[in-house]
Order: C-alpha cells, then structure tokens, then sequence
C-alpha cells in the first residue's frame, strides 16, 4: 500500500522518492511513503490563505467544540489503529497511550475551551490597566491567531499522540498546520488522519499531511509561521538554525529526548514502599514502548548504600517481563519501532559500553517472534560507579530499554547528578521524606521540565514518571530542547499574538467584547436578569434606587453570619483603627446590593455561579445611603451536560456607592443564566390561537399524518403523561435509557420521519373524530387537563413508550420538544 500525502485539499501520492515501511515485529512490508513530487510551497500558502481564513474566523469555542466532535468521531473507529499499531511494536497498553491518548487530549483542550476560553475569535489576556489618572485612558492585550501555518514533525515513537497533542493547541488557538510524522511508523498516522479527513468536522485547510521524507518543506517558512519539532536534540538544533528559519523569526519550538533520571530518597529502603514503588516505575519506564520515550528513565539514582539492592530487584523485575508479539496476551514489552532505528541504538550501546559496566543484559526468549525478522532488543542495565567522572551517562542516550544505575551519597549529590544531564523533560523523586523531596526538588528544578514525585500517598493515582499530561507543560530546558508544550491553556500561547491595546473605555469594549469601568452604559426598561443569555448585551445597565443602612442592619447581620469582628460591633476599640465608629460588614455591602439588583421573579437567570475581585474601597457607617449600578461585562458560551440547562455565564460589573457618590465596593459577579429555548411553552390557550390556522387542506412539511392525525396523535401523548391512558412498557432498552432522558435537556430538535415504536407495522391509528374541529377541541382540552394534573400533582411519574418513567420536568421537556416538532410540520410556528 503507497501512503498518499493530503495536500491543498486532496490526496495526492508521491512520485519517485519511495521509501518501504517494514512490520517491526515480523519485518514484513506494510506500506511505501513517497514525498517526491510535493510542491512545499504551495501546500504552505495553501494554510496560510484557505486554512488560515477557516480556522481563524471560528470563535474558540466553536473549535474547542470540532475538537470534540473529531476525538468522539476516532474514538468510535480506535480498532483498526489497533491494529495498525501492533504493527509498529507497540503492546496493546503501549497503544493506549499512544492512540486514546491522544483522543483523551483533544478532549482535555475541548474542555478547557468551553470553561475558560471566550466565544469570538480573539482572547483578552490580563487585567485592564489604568493609564490616566481620570479613567478615560486604559489598556489591555489580547490574543490573536498568529497569521501563518504550523509545521508540526512528530517522533517515531507515537504516531497519534504525537500529532494529536501538536494539533489540538494550534487548531485551537485557530492555526492550520501541516503534519509530518515520522517516517518508521507514519501508516498509522496517514489512517487517523484520513479518518479526520473523512469526518468533515474540520474546516478547509485546516490540516495537511506529509508522510514520508520531509524534503525541503522548511525552506518556504516565512514570518507568523512556526515550526514544532519532537526529536533528537542534534536534528533539532540543525532544524532552527536554517536561514529560513532564523532570518524570518519564525517560532521554532523543540523537544528533544532528554536524559531523564529517577532518584530514590534516602529513606526508600527494601521493604518500603516507596523502593518497590521505585523498582516497578523503573521497570515500566523501560519497557513501556520498548523504552523508546523522550520522558523514559535513562539514569537511576541511587543512594550507594543501595545500589545492590537497586540491582537485583530490578533485574528479577526485568527477568519476568515477556517480550515479543504484541499480539500475544503474554507479551508485556514490544520491539523497536525498525531494524534502522535498532543499528542507531546498538551503536549507543556500544559508547555506553566503552566507559560503564553493562551488568544485566536480558536473556530473554521471544513471545511468537523471532530476533532475526523483528526489531527485538532485550533491557540492558548499565552501573557508572563514578557520576562525576564518567559522563558518557549524562550525554549518550541510548534510545530503547536501557538505562543506567549510578550512586549518590546525599540529597545535594542527587541533585546535582540529576542536572548533570544539562536539561531534562522529568525527573523523578521516589520518597516519603518531605524534607529530602523539598530540598531535591528545588536544586534541580532549573534543568527540568517537570518533576514527578511518587510515595504511598499518591500512588494509586499516580500516572507515572513517563506520562505528560495536557493540563501540565511538557517540555524541558537546554538538551530537553527549551520548548514548552500542552500546559493547559498556556500550551496555545506559542500560536497567538500578544498585543496591547489602548483607548478609551468604549473603545475597548468594542474591541474587546468586554466592558470596560467607565465605558457609556445601556439602560432600558427591560431587567437585565429578565433577559436570556443570548440577549444580553455588553454594557447592559440597571441603576438601583438606594438603601440606607442602619444599626439594626449591622447588628442583625453580625448574628446571622457570627461574624462580631469588633470592628462592626465595639465601637470603643477602634482607636488607632482606620474607622470612626462601627462599620458595616463588607459582605453586608455585597448582599444589600443583591438585595438592590436583582429581580425577584423567576426569570432567565437560575443561580449565583461565583465571585471576582471583591474590593471594599470605603467604610459604609450607618446612616450612609448605598446605590448599585450593575452592568453586564461578558458573556461566556458554556457546554451542556446530562441534565442541566443549556445556558451561558454572564459576568457582571458590580459598583457600589454612597450618598457622596464615592465608590465603597466593586465586585465581578457571575451568574448561570438560560439560553432562550428554541421550543414553544405548552399552554392550552396559545395552542388554541395557533390552531386557528390549521385546516383540512394544510400540508405536511413532511411526514405522512394530516392534520387531524396529528391532534390526535398529540392528545393521546397527553393522556398518557397524566395517566388517563397507561403503558406497562418501555421500547428502548435499559442501557440507553439515561442517554435518551439527558437528550431531552438539550435543544436538538426531534428527528423527522422518525417511525413512532408503538405504531404496529408502521400503520397509522384509525381516526377517532368526526373531523378536524372536534380533535382540535379534544386536543386542547387534553393540553388544559395535563396543566392542571401538574399543578395539583407535582411529583407524578408516568411511563413513556421511549423515553422511560419521566417526572414532572422531564415530562414538559418531552412535550415541549414534541409539540414544537409536529407544530413545526403543519406550518405553525412562525
């Protein structure tokens, strides 16, 4: 099978530079990449121009949500990567790691999207400043799509992963990129990639694929482009210093395997946990990926009293570890990725040999494999008795299963060892010493990107020295390469362009789609918190009328909150205090102005959801008058989950003020506010107004039912919600039940001509009125009598042909969404 490339949109295979890919477990073929024939540049001004347009336009959280959509589209298509990947010489844990891991990042960067990321296009960073001493000049930044393409070139070791966890910071910071994964294994990738591809969930341009030799791709890079690069640190270092690269300022990005160590604490002695704990992440380290890990322990640092013990346990650890076809239930180590990448480790091998005593070499029969046909190497266990002389250790890696045993006397010697590697992704400290854990950690945080501490305490949960998680940064200085990737949010930075902006207070909330303290308010007759979310706008303003505070009110709010702060409730202790007498509690001053602004009818707004930069400016006495204007200042879009409301957060500026005027209190408030339902509200006497405009004559939009047919099918729903007709049973299994009653939270809309389940053979029930006139009257008197079961039997349950035993909310939900539905279908909502 020849790999073809996605180029400028389409699928394309290369002509002329073939390079076969072999099964690393039994050296069959399994498929040729061929680059030959690519027009780099053009496919680069493909993603600055048509990618870059798509992707950019999109708010983040839109792409946050296509970042979902295409991780639940692979998800349901994971076995034939599987498959592929047992290929490489990857265990089927090994695959796990690789491939739902990568799902499980784009998940992770969908999420963070809709709870932390705006819904436009750009990002506003950082607080406001005040640059005039009266207000009308302030500043901000905010963060745009940095206006190019990213090329991404991935390691051998994981071919998902690898490209999902490029992919889904710059997709989300709205950057098209070009992948190019290494060649060893990038069949694999080539069919996650032609399953996005195929999804349709991306938008034009946003992703491109070379798979194979990468050629002179590099060289067309221009300005607001960027490279990320995970490999070794001499490529790496190679890559960045290409003219195109630097004289461009193009952003470059690298990590690079790292010598990374693991440390075992004084305390870690045989018999504690924390040294079984050590034995087994060692071991694992090793063999996860047949050891081929940019984060894999390649150094093991060990108090010298302990060396031996280290030795021998670790070795009886290794000695059980079955190596050989993935395919195997047996197997729990696979081969290297290729007999190329073999002959480059067995030559770090032999360096590691010239200077360090190689003292466990696996003797290890194959599982359903042979050494011959596969790229099998056994764990190889090296001892530098001399840290400090000898450094091949701290600069030759040796990619694959094989790390070294070195000692250490004190905890400043473990640090030191541990930066001896001049820049690592992780290191590890195994202890449940507090003291050493904080006294190592500190010196050599400097020289890594991350440090993984493992005790008892955290073990069960622990996910291991090796697994960079999308929340935390993954990357490392000097040899480690100085990039930084994932990190949560910060992991989109790289992708964005900071800029400040300055102006007035209506300009920036122009810009930015925030308000601004001192930006022209809007006021209306219409309460903001009568408002739905889509419809409240930036700057809209309620000034309140005013409330005098009293004794009696400081008093009473103390007892109700027993906070008696002598302060609010000794007025002869407060001399030498910044107050004249008693003063109101600052919580007070909040909840008054609750008090003051909010409506007090059910409304839109369904809860308080937080509390931003409270600050009390002045001292509010009794006999002070206090006023609140509230002003809405941003919206924030936000996913909907089982049953819960689709709403958004709405973040509102909260300024409190005297009778002189003078600001005592501003606050950010925020509240979970509904989104307007896209279905009608079930009432009798709307429904009767409605169905003034239905005859005989109307037509369906679609479906096969008239109009009478409806109405009828309408009020048989009805009676059976209040229990005037009954069923003993439910169509759709137990399993799916839960599934089916969230769906009526959302606002999809029904399926049309979907085929009712309780219809036999299909057929539709004989008419049971004379005509049109009479359904409609027993339909509406059904709607009538369903009102007022509710209301005098507000926690009935009824059985539902489909949707199981639903309660008196889910219920209106269901008959909201179906009555819309089948209204919608005779041409009766506008």
């Amino acid at each position: 099978m020849k790999l073809k490339n996605y180029i400028n949109g389409q699928w394309i295979e290369g002509s002329g530079n073939e390079v076969p890919l072999y099964n690393a477990v039994n050296g069959e073929l399994v498929a040729i990449s061929d680059t030959g024939g690519i027009n780099f540049e053009q496919a680069l001004e493909y993603g600055r121009t048509v990618g870059y347009k798509n992707l950019s336009s999109m708010t983040f959280y839109d792409r946050g949500e296509m970042l979902k959509k295409v991780a639940l589209y692979l998800l349901e298509r994971k076995k034939k990567y599987y498959d592929l990947s047992y290929k490489t010489g990857a265990t089927h844990s090994d695959s796990w790691v690789d491939i739902e891991g990568g799902f499980g990042t784009f998940f992770t960067y969908s999420g963070l999207a809709k709870r932390m990321l705006p819904n436009t296009p750009f990002w506003v960073d950082g607080d406001t400043q005040k640059l005039g001493a009266n207000g009308t000049f302030i500043g901000t930044h905010i963060l745009t799509p940095s206006e190019g393409v990213s090329v991404q070139i991935n390691a051998y070791n994981f071919p998902v992963w690898g490209m999902l966890e490029k992919l889904s910071t710059s997709l989300l910071a709205g950057v098209p990129a070009i992948v190019k994964p290494a060649t060893p294994g990038s069949y694999l990738t080539n069919a996650v990639f032609q399953d996005m591809i195929e999804s349709g969930l991306l938008p034009e341009g946003a992703i491109q694929l070379v798979c194979g030799e990468p050629g002179n791709i590099l060289d067309y890079v221009q300005d607001g482009d960027s490279v990320l690069f995970t490999g070794s640190a001499s490529t790496g270092k190679k890559l960045k210093s290409l003219p195109s690269v630097s004289s461009n300022s193009v952003r470059f990005n690298m990590e690079a395997d790292s010598l990374n160590c693991s440390i075992l604490g004084l305390d870690a002695k045989p018999g504690t946990p924390e040294f079984d704990l050590f034995i087994k992440e060692v071991r694992s380290e090793m063999t996860t990926k047949a050891g081929q890990k940019c984060t894999g322990i390649r150094r093991i640092i060990v108090p010298e009293n302990l060396v031996g013990d280290v030795q021998n346990a670790l070795s009886k650890a290794l000695d059980q570890t079955k190596i050989g076809n993935p395919l195997s239930r047996e197997t729990r180590m696979g081969s290297i990725v290729g007999k190329k990448e073999m002959a480059v480790l067995q030559d770090k091998i032999e360096l590691l040999k010239a200077e360090t005593e190689l003292i466990y070499d696996g003797k290890h029969e194959l599982v359903d494999a042979d050494y011959e046909s596969g790229a099998f190497m056994t764990p190889k266990v090296f001892y530098n008795d001399k840290p400090f002389e000898k450094n091949s250790s701290h600069e030759v890696e040796a990619f694959g299963p094989v790390s070294t045993i070195m000692p250490y006397k004190d905890a400043d010697e473990a640090a030191a060892l541990a930066k001896r590697g001049k820049g690592s992704l992780v290191g590890s400290i195994i202890s449940h010493d507090e003291k050493f854990v904080a006294e190592t950690s500190w010196k050599m945080a400097s020289s890594h990107g991350r440090i993984f501490v493992l005790n008892r305490d955290n073990a069960k949960e622990s996910t291991g020295h090796g697994s960079p998680l999308p929340t935390l940064m993954h990357g490392g200085p000097g040899r480690a390469g100085g990039g930084e990737e994932m990190g949560g949010l910060n992991g989109l930075h790289f992708f964005l362009q900071k800029t400040a902006i300055q102006g007035s207070p209506d300009i920036l909330t122009a810009i930015t789609k925030v308000y601004q303290q001192g930006a022209t308010p809007t006021y209306s007759d219409k309460h903001p918190f009568r408002k739905y979310f889509e419809e409240v706008e930036i700057g809209d303003s309620l000034e309140t009328a005013g409330r005098t505070v009293t004794e009696a009110d400081i008093v009473n709010f103390g007892n109700v909150s027993w906070d008696h702060f002598y302060a609010h409730t000794d007025a002869t202790s407060l001399n030498g205090t910044i107050f004249d007498k008693t003063v109101a509690h600052g919580y007070f001053i909040l909840s008054a102005a609750a008090g003051l602004f909010v409506s007090g009818k059910k409304g839109p707004v369904i809860a308080n959801y937080g509390l931003e930069n409270a600050n009390f400016f002045k001292p509010v006495y009794a006999g002070d008058t206090i006023t609140v204007y509230l002003t809405a200042k941003e919206r924030i879009n936000k996913g909907v989950k089982g049953r819960n409301v689709p709403s958004g957060v709405v973040k509102w500026l909260v300024e409190v003020v005297n009778q002189r005027e003078e600001t005592v209190c501003v606050a950010t408030i925020l509240t979970l506010v509904a989104k307007k339902s896209p279905f009608i509200k079930i009432d009798y006497k709307d429904f009767a107004k409605r169905l003034n405009n239905l005859t005989e004559k109307t037509v369906p939009q679609w479906g096969r039912m008239n109009a009478q047919q409806m109405l009828e099918h309408l009020e048989t729903t009805m009676k059976y919600s209040t229990g005037e007709l009954e069923t003993d049973f439910c169509k759709t299994p137990e399993e799916h039940l839960e599934k089916y009653q969230d769906s009526l939270y959302n606002f999809y809309k029904m399926p049309k001509d979907f085929p009712a389940p309780f219809l036999e053979d299909g057929k539709l029930p004989e008419l049971k009125y004379k005509n049109l006139d009479e359904a409609k009257t027993h339909f509406i008197e059904s709607v009538k009598k369903y009102q007022i079961y509710y209301r005098e039997n507000p926690e009935a349950e009824h059985l539902h042909f489909v949707f199981g035993k639903l309660n008196k909310e889910m219920m209106e939900l269901f008959h909201e969404k179906h009555v819309t539905h089948h209204f919608e279908q005779f041409g009766l909502i506008d």
